[in-house]
């Protein structure tokens, strides 16, 4: 079973439309947050692999199911899995949860590319070493 990365992000003023709850755009901002910080977590640097690698992690596609409201001052917990790694891209679940109510879930793919050209490309022997370990 794949391991579970979980990262806390706090609902602001911000983050919320005119009826006070979280715009659903939002949502993919806190999934992209959860994703830097679950690289960060497994010693990858982004910044680091564009310097070194030339390389970059871009969205390729994204669906999301909205399922409860989240409010200013919530304290939302993100999860993310990997649901399948391939050689150029990684498929994630992704949910966002307020204690035991899931607010939204995320099916997103993301791919390597070359930052010059933005041409799909394998990833880094060492990323994906680090990947498949979690």
């Amino acid at each position: 079973m794949a391991s579970v990365f979980t990262w806390p992000v706090r609902v602001y003023y911000e983050d919320t439309d005119a009826g006070g709850i979280v715009y659903y755009a939002n949502y993919l901002k806190f999934y992209e947050r959860a994703r830097t910080e679950w690289l960060r977590s497994l010693g990858i640097g982004q910044q680091e692999l564009l310097g070194s690698e030339g390389v970059a992690f871009v969205v390729r596609s994204a669906a999301v199911e909205y399922l409860a409201a989240a409010r200013l001052d919530d304290e939302v917990t993100l999860t993310l899995r990997i649901e399948k790694l391939g050689r150029a891209s990684v498929q994630l679940a992704q949910q966002a949860w307020r204690g035991d109510t899931l607010l939204s879930s995320a099916s997103v793919k993301v791919a390597c590319v070359d930052a010059a050209t933005m041409r799909p490309r394998s990833l880094p022997d060492p990323a994906a070493a680090k990947m498949r370990a979690a």
